[in-house]
C-alpha cells in the first residue's frame, strides 16, 4: 500500500469532516465511470463508505465525459473518473475542485484468438490500432465519451486513421456491454484490465496487446466546487474523497479482486499525482 506524502495528508486533515451518523443532507452523489461498477469496485466500496461516514452514495455510473458534463452543471457532489486531459480541463474552468489520484491500472486490446490484423505481442498500442484499420479488422469502440473512449480516440489519431464504416462499430455503452459485444462479434476493443478480468468467465477474447505506457489508466476524485454550485453537498463529498484516499480505503481498493482473480484489479496512489507517472 502506498503511503500518503505529508502534504497529501495534511490535505485530509484540513478537509476531513468530523463523522456523523445522521448528517443533515445524508445523500451524496457521485458521478463515476462505469468501469468501477463493471469491475465489482462498489461492492466493496459503497457498504464500508456508508458505515464510516453516515452518508448514503448515490452513484451515477456514466462515461467519464457525461460524468464530467453533470459536474459542469453542478448536478452532482463528486467524481470518480479516468481522463485526466480532459479532467483538467474541468479543473481549470472553476466546476470542480480537491483533485486527487487514487488509483491505476491499465487498459488493455482484446480480441479474437485468429487476430487477423496481427497485433499479438506488438508493443505500440498505436501499431495495434494501425494494423487493424489496414486489416479493416472489426474493431468494437463504447463510443460513449468515456475515458476509455476518449483514449481511444486518441490513438486513431496518433495511427493517423479516422475510423469508419463496417469493420468499425460504436455501442454507445458501457466497459461491459462493449465487451460482451466485442465477444459475440469476434471483434477488437479497448477495455481497462479490472473490468476485462471481472468479466473473463463469460468472454472467449484474449489480450493480444498491452504494457505500452500510453494505455496506463488513472482515476482521480474530486468535489463539485460548492463556491460555484452552493446547493452540492460538499460535507458529504469531502466525505467521500477523505475516506478514498484514506488507509481503510485504500486497503479496500489495493485487496479488490486479489481472492477471487489472484491478481488485485487497481492498484492504489493515495499521495502521488500524474507527475509520479511522467504527466
Amino acid at each position: 500500500m502506498a503511503i500518503l506524502s505529508a502534504e497529501a495528508s495534511d490535505i485530509l486533515i484540513k478537509q476531513k469532516p468530523a463523522i456523523a451518523h445522521s448528517p443533515a443532507n445524508k445523500n451524496v452523489i457521485v458521478a463515476m465511470t462505469t468501469s468501477i461498477e463493471d469491475s465489482g469496485l462498489l461492492d466493496d466500496l459503497v457498504p464500508a463508505i456508508e458505515k464510516k461516514t453516515g452518508y448514503t452514495l448515490k452513484k451515477v455510473a456514466v462515461g467519464t465525459g457525461q460524468a464530467l458534463a453533470l459536474a459542469e452543471k453542478g448536478e452532482v457532489d463528486a467524481l470518480f473518473v479516468n481522463s485526466p486531459k480532459a479532467e483538467r480541463k474541468v479543473l481549470a474552468g472553476g466546476a470542480v475542485i480537491n483533485r486527487h489520484l487514487v488509483m491505476h491500472n491499465d487498459f488493455v486490446i482484446v480480441g479474437p484468438d485468429t487476430d487477423k490484423a496481427k497485433i499479438r505481442g506488438k508493443k505500440s498500442a498505436v501499431e495495434a490500432f494501425s494494423l487493424i484499420a489496414k486489416n479493416q479488422a472489426l474493431f468494437v469502440s463504447r463510443g460513449d465519451d468515456s475515458g476509455t473512449n476518449k483514449l481511444e480516440k486518441d490513438l486513431w489519431q496518433q495511427a493517423k486513421v479516422t475510423p469508419s464504416g463496417s469493420w468499425y462499430q460504436q455501442t454507445g455503452s458501457g466497459m461491459a456491454e462493449t465487451l460482451q459485444v466485442a465477444n459475440q462479434k469476434l471483434g477488437y476493443t479497448l477495455a481497462d484490465r479490472a473490468t476485462y478480468i471481472f468479466q473473463k468467465k463469460n468472454l472467449s477474447l484474449p489480450i493480444l496487446m498491452e504494457g505500452d505506457k500510453k494505455l496506463l489508466n488513472l482515476y482521480h476524485v474530486m468535489q463539485v466546487n460548492p463556491q460555484k454550485f452552493p446547493r452540492v453537498n460538499s460535507a458529504g463529498a469531502k466525505a467521500f474523497i477523505n475516506y478514498v484516499l484514506s488507509s481503510e480505503g485504500q486497503k479496500l481498493i489495493a485487496a479488490h479482486g486479489k481472492q477471487e482473480f489472484k491478481q488485485p484489479l487497481f492498484y492504489v496512489d493515495g499521495g502521488k499525482t500524474e507527475k509520479d507517472y511522467g504527466f
